[in-house]
């Protein structure tokens, strides 16, 4: 029977979950049908996208295009934080709402940022690799280091980056932070950004893309860290110039990386500094676990369900 033409219907650009029961459930409360993309190409949003209502999204290209090929629709819903892949601002002229979900996942993108320390100090990624190869030599896997006593530098103290610092602190690392206010947690000293990058044995990358902050770690910033240090980053990718990470890796400039996010996705790992066994890689996934996934997915659709009902959602982006 051919969907009543009268209900909303919600156009889901991309997900990385295997279904989308949840959402579909939630969006059942507003007689809302819920409609998947083929794929999440811009050419084929374009021509798929029809009289939705709203958009929900992750990370597919939701362009000014897209979004002038939305007639009808009244609702832009990112299921994340960042909002690189939405032009908000065309968004905005074209009378639609644009909300994200900012909180969710901070204290798993703190562990995984935690994690990766561990794991780069410790050298238990490259262990594990040279095991599995059949090489079982820890002189091949030194210098291995106490994690206890070391300097982490947090790059942004918004809600992950204090997070990640109150968990470092607890492990017994000396945290010292940047960001443009000056106002750091308790625990934290306050560094510019290259104090920080000589003194930090760890530099964890923590801040939004923007503009500014495009390639912020880049050839003169990754000069300027300690040869013995690492550098995390579990943000966004555009924030590390990696042919610059690669070349660096390279000349001894820095001891390696852990590098959750990449500047397009998926990278080609076949390519440096993916490829390199001193670079740990991880597919997006620092966000992860069951309950931020759930709750993530219940809040997308709760907000889809207001702005279907006539209320105000949650955390619209939108410029007032």
């Amino acid at each position: 029977m051919p969907a009543d033409e009268s209900m909303p219907t919600a156009f889901y650009t991309d997900y990385p979950w295997p279904d989308v029961e949840i959402e579909r459930s939630l969006l059942a409360v507003a007689d809302c049908e819920l409609r998947l993309a083929s794929d999440n190409r811009e050419e084929t949003l374009i021509r798929e996208v029809g009289d939705a209502d709203v958009i929900i999204t992750c990370w597919a290209p939701t362009t000014a295009r897209v979004i002038a090929a939305a007639k009808k629709c009244k609702h832009v819903a990112r299921t994340g934080i960042g909002l690189d892949n939405i032009d908000v601002p065309a968004a905005t002229r074209a009378g639609m709402v644009v909300t994200n979900v900012p909180d969710y996942c901070m204290r798993e993108v703190a562990e995984h940022a935690l994690a990766m320390i561990f794991a780069l100090g410790r050298k238990i990624a490259y262990s594990h690799l040279s095991t599995k190869q059949g090489r079982y030599s820890l002189v091949g896997d030194l210098p291995i280091e106490r994690i206890e006593g070391t300097t982490l530098g947090i790059i942004g103290l918004g809600q992950t980056g204090t997070l990640l610092a109150q968990k470092a602190l607890a492990v017994g690392m000396r945290v010292i932070g940047t960001n443009r206010s000056q106002r750091v947690p308790n625990g934290v000293t306050w560094k510019s950004l290259e104090s920080l990058l000589a003194e930090s044995d760890y530099v964890s990358v923590n801040c939004p893309l923007t503009d500014e902050t495009r390639h912020l770690i880049n050839s003169t910033t990754l000069r300027q860290m300690k040869p013995s240090a690492f550098l995390i980053n579990t943000s966004r990718g555009g924030l590390v110039d990696h042919p610059a990470l690669a070349a660096a890796l390279d000349v001894g400039w820095l001891a390696g990386a852990a590098l959750d996010v990449q500047d397009r996705e998926p990278p080609d790992l076949s390519q440096p500094p993916y490829n390199d066994p001193r670079v740990i890689v991880t597919p997006h996934s620092a966000f992860v676990s069951t309950l931020a996934v759930n709750e993530l997915r219940e809040r997308v659709g709760r907000q889809v369900v207001d702005v279907l009902q006539g209320r105000t959602p949650e955390n619209v982006v939108n410029p007032r």
